[in-house]
């Protein structure tokens, strides 16, 4: 069946504006037959759908639909017969809007800004490097031309840095664009090869060109929306396919039997790390803490970061445990599409690209921290995103926010490890500040743990040990607690949202170990009170793996998690006050037996 031209502008403005989820719910509202086939909205091909939509709706029952549902709100659409903006949808094209921002551009520039308009236009609708170096040997300065374009609304900006910028026609444009300047039209590709295409980039690709081609927050609200559909398609096939195995499993779960779990995989001297790391997956679902009185004011979730010598391991444990290793012999244990693995990310980028991820709770792994303090002014903004406060970022010629990070890291980053205590390689003296806000932990090559790390690569290089089931048994049950504490609209309503509770015995045992390990230093703290907030958080979220244990409307701190949370506590005192004291020794004194 032939498609009308309005009617494949109507499906674009649809993906365009809106997720999988709302198409779904619009198609259903409105009875069309098509939805009828799918139990729910991942089942549906996303481009099919809005086609069907389009098809579907009248000019009327299309506005009708964009009062009800939001949508993506900063999206823009400026098309032949629609027009999107600022949240709001016009039945009115943006064919005038164009042809007129076109002649006000040429009576400023001339026939520079025609020149520069159709280089951008015979070259796909992007104006990047190549694009830049073209109009400098044609004597052309694009930059006061393409600020003109995008104030009158014929072009958007797709990356905006201090020194450098660049543009795009948006896809809908540009065909009207090169009607204007009397250029023919070629054939317009699939909107899912066209996806496809902008959206990967070989491995080869340069940073440089792929940025050319992409709005670097455009780009990364396609990433986030990627990760939303990644944790619910895993969440769907959970619920209809394993949901009775994972609460089996969830019964007998626990923090004692993970430590067993990675203990059979990596040893008792390397486990630990590993065990931090997949609590930290827990504690991100950011669960309310409470006392028998009422609330704390507590949540579970807390930043992680290993350091110290290279070759330790730190990289497996932050990032290879919780992705997986592509073919390789390690299955991922992380939350699907909840984690934003941060290489050769730049720190201004992350600056810029937390505002996606405003009232979103996510884990950003960054690895080789170090780099990211090679820029100035880099300790404040972090140490407001890990108190997850209100960013502001000021630069010379742009402004990032106000906004609201409420996210958390898992990092790690080398540091020179002397016989007593370790010193960072990072050179800005408020680094400890960041420290202090995290849960860490400090990796020493000593031959004990480079044998150990030698025999686990050999175990897992020969098959003498599998991860399969364990990393997916652990993979569903981290993912449906997750699901079930943040009110994931696929499980809302069938388990209830429990919260965590503390008691006065546990602040005693902290109390116990405070005590112990002041005694111990003789001079000023080289630590402050937020040790023990995180130690607090970490046991509370050790006692999430123990969510399905019991029928409870709330979820206890066992015994066992409270021990542990205390010999972190411990050893990691020792190691933030440059091991003034042996942690042996007051964990002997802590658990002596009577």
């Amino acid at each position: 069946m032939t498609v009308d031209d309005k009617t494949l502008e109507k499906k674009l403005l649809i993906r365009r504006v809106y997720p999988e989820t709302d198409i779904f719910t619009i198609g259903k509202e409105q009875g069309i037959q098509y939805f009828d086939q799918f139990v729910n909205c991942w089942e549906a091909n996303p481009d099919e759908a809005s086609l069907e939509l389009g098809q579907a709706l009248s000019d009327k029952q299309l506005q009708e639909a964009f009062k009800k549902h939001a949508g993506r709100n900063w999206t823009v659409f400026r098309g032949k017969h629609y027009t999107f903006e600022d949240g709001a949808l016009s039945l009115k094209g943006s064919v005038e809007k164009i042809r007129a921002g076109i002649t006000e551009t040429e009576k400023k520039f001339g026939k520079d800004s025609i020149s520069l308009l159709k280089t951008i236009a015979q070259t796909g609708g992007s104006f990047g490097q190549k694009e830049f170096k073209e109009a400098l040997k044609q004597k052309i300065d694009p930059y006061p031309i393409l600020g003109k374009l995008e104030q009158l609304k014929v072009v958007v900006p797709s990356y905006r840095g201090e020194e450098y910028c660049e543009w795009r026609m948006l896809e809908e444009t540009l065909p009207l664009i090169r009607d204007e300047l009397g250029i023919p039209n070629v054939e317009r590709k699939p909107i899912a090869a066209a996806a496809t295409a902008t959206s990967t980039t070989a491995p080869d690709s340069s940073p440089i060109k792929a940025e050319e081609e992409v709005d670097p927050l455009a780009d990364e609200r396609r990433k986030l929306q990627e990760m939303q559909n990644e944790l619910d398609a895993h969440i769907n096939d959970l619920l209809k396919n394993r949901l009775s195995q994972t609460i089996k499993f969830g019964k007998t779960f626990s923090a004692s039997y993970l430590a067993e779990y990675l203990q059979s995989l990596f040893g008792q001297l390397l486990y630990f790390d590993s065990f931090l790391s997949i609590i930290q997956q827990y504690s991100i679902a950011d669960v309310e803490i409470v006392n028998p009185q009422g609330k704390t004011g507590m949540k579970t979730g807390w930043s992680f970061a290993l350091f110290g010598e290279p070759g330790t391991g730190k990289s497996f444990s932050t990032r290879d445990l919780i992705l997986g290793i592509p073919g390789g012999k390690m299955q991922p244990h992380g939350i699907p599409g909840r984690n934003r693995y941060c290489g050769g990310i730049t720190p201004a980028r992350f600056i810029r690209i937390g505002q996606v991820y405003v009232g979103k709770t996510f884990n950003f792994i960054v690895p080789e921290f170090n780099d990211w303090f090679r820029y100035s002014g880099m300790v404040d903004v972090l140490k407001i995103a890990m108190e997850r406060g209100e960013i502001k970022h000021e630069l010379h010629r742009e402004i990032i926010g106000p906004y609201r990070f409420d996210s958390f890291f898992s990092v790690n980053y080398n540091t020179q490890v002397m016989g007593q205590g370790y010193a960072v390689t990072i050179g800005d003296p408020n680094f400890n500040a960041i420290e202090d806000r995290m849960i860490c932990r400090l990796h020493r090559l000593t031959k004990e743990r480079y044998v150990e790390i030698a025999k686990s690569q050999i175990r897992l290089a020969m098959g003498e040990v599998s991860v399969d089931k364990g990393a997916s048994q652990i993979r569903d049950h981290v993912a449906l607690v997750y699901a079930i504490e943040t009110g994931h609209p696929l499980v809302r309503g069938r388990f209830p949202r429990k919260p965590i509770m503390i008691t006065a015995e546990m602040f005693e045992a902290i109390s116990r170990a405070r005590v112990a390990i002041l005694k111990r230093i003789p001079g000023s703290m080289k630590f402050s009170a937020r040790l023990e907030n995180n130690i607090v958080k970490f046991a509370c979220a050790a006692s999430l793996l123990s969510y399905f244990n019991d029928d409870l409307d709330y979820i206890p701190v066992s015994k066992d998690v409270l021990e542990r949370a205390v010999r972190l506590y411990v050893e990691e005192a020792s190691v933030r006050s440059k091991e003034e004291f042996k942690p042996e020794e007051v964990l002997k004194e802590l658990f002596r037996k009577s």
